[in-house]
């Protein structure tokens, strides 16, 4: 570090957030021999990191593609995501020597702790002469030539300035609408922001069932519109949730219905058409056990049935409970919101910025970094690689 007056608060690099895509962009710009200072209000750096796929960090998806990703503008994420790929970070994970695995649909886990790719980006920045420094609160942020950030331990300075301090989920773990505030500050829009992969929440009438089946899951195909996703459904006592819930929330619209089709592989009809011919002795949830859990199936039957043996049941009930198991339409009343969402949906516009480095068309040395910009990905690894991606490209540039 030069041996000036000024060497402690002057850089050429200013990242705010030392999480994910704030490491990463981090380390790329002192590669570059960039002078970089990298501040977070917390006490340890990749919070959130340390919380993620229960403890082993979900790090990207073998799959990851900008299909698996939502913004206003689909083709933005196209550029990053190319230029840096799951299989870079994969690499970078391998020379680390750190174990990890896949566990489905292409979604790699350490085998160990999420701390090993914590301190993997930390030792990467370190090397890198980057200058790490927690427990620092941004109170304010001019541009009068340079960018100064004040903090309560006294003001920096840098030629470049990077917002990489995340969106509005899991406030408990400290996120704020930062990035937004300060992007508006500079002029930058802001695309509507909702919480996304999040449970739904649902009306009274409808909990009434749903909590009698609360703790059960079961394989699904879950739809809106167009979008669909076929993975775990749980029911809570709040809702539903599990992955394919988690996933269309992101889609969903407000006051939008979903489609839940519990049995994606059978036409439920005619299977219990079938059966009151086959076994028409047997209660209908016995019948329904044959493909669904026996609780699943009880409740089903119980709903949408006389409680008497499949023979003594019309066949146009046994139809509708068949097209209802096959296409279960609820409405939800909302979501669980920030508390409980991954992520957020929605951020800083990218019409804004420049989808190669990532930096503010409209203020140069400005760039904006992963969850603080309008792209979101799926649930599955999806979200951490747009943060190396788009932490990558701006760390090339700033």
């Amino acid at each position: 570090m030069p041996d000036t007056p000024n060497s402690e608060s002057e850089f050429d690099v200013i990242v705010i957030g030392a999480g994910a895509a704030g490491m990463m962009c981090a380390w790329q710009a002192g590669l570059r021999g960039r002078r970089v200072l990298l501040i977070d209000h917390a006490d340890e750096p990749g919070k959130k990191i340390l919380i993620s796929g229960g403890g082993r960090c979900n790090f990207t998806n073998l799959t990851a593609a900008p299909r698996n990703f939502l913004s206003a503008n689909p083709h933005f994420c196209k550029s990053a995501l190319a230029r840096y790929t799951q299989n870079d970070f994969i690499d970078l994970v391998n020379r680390h020597g750190i174990a990890w695995h896949e566990k489905t649909l292409g979604q790699l886990f350490c085998d160990g702790s999420a701390r090993q790719i914590v301190d993997m980006l930390v030792g990467e920045c370190r090397d890198a002469g980057v200058d790490l420094r927690l427990g620092h609160t941004v109170t304010a942020i001019e541009k009068p030539d340079r960018f100064t950030v004040s903090t309560q331990k006294g003001p920096f300075t840098s030629d470049s300035l990077v917002l990489a301090t995340g969106g509005l989920s899991i406030p408990k773990m400290g996120a704020t609408g930062f990035a937004y505030d300060i992007a508006r500050r500079f002029g930058l829009p802001i695309a509507q922001t909702r919480a996304g992969l999040v449970p739904l929440t649902f009306s009274e009438a409808d909990l009434d069932f749903m909590r009698g089946l609360s703790g059960l899951s079961f394989d699904a195909v879950v739809s809106t519109g167009k979008t669909q996703f076929r993975e775990a459904v749980l029911f809570t006592h709040r809702g539903l949730s599990g992955p394919a819930i988690l996933q269309v929330s992101s889609y969903l619209p407000d006051g939008a219905a979903i489609s839940v089709n519990l049995l994606p592989d059978r036409d439920a009809a005619d299977f219990l058409l079938e059966r009151k011919r086959e076994r028409a002795k047997a209660e209908t949830q016995t019948v329904l056990s044959e493909l669904l859990p026996a609780r699943l199936a009880t409740g089903f039957a119980e709903r949408f049935v006389p409680k008497r043996p499949v023979g003594e049941v019309a066949d146009k009930a046994l139809t509708v409970l068949g097209n209802t198991l096959n296409a279960w339409r609820i409405v939800p009343t909302g979501n669980e919101g920030y508390a409980k969402a991954e992520v957020t949906v929605g951020g800083i516009d990218t019409g804004a910025l420049s989808s190669k480095t990532m930096a503010a068309k409209s203020v140069p040395g400005l760039y904006a970094v992963g969850e603080a910009v309008d792209v979101t990905g799926w649930l599955g690894g999806y979200n951490f690689q747009w943060a190396w991606s788009s932490g990558w490209a701006a760390g090339q540039d700033a």
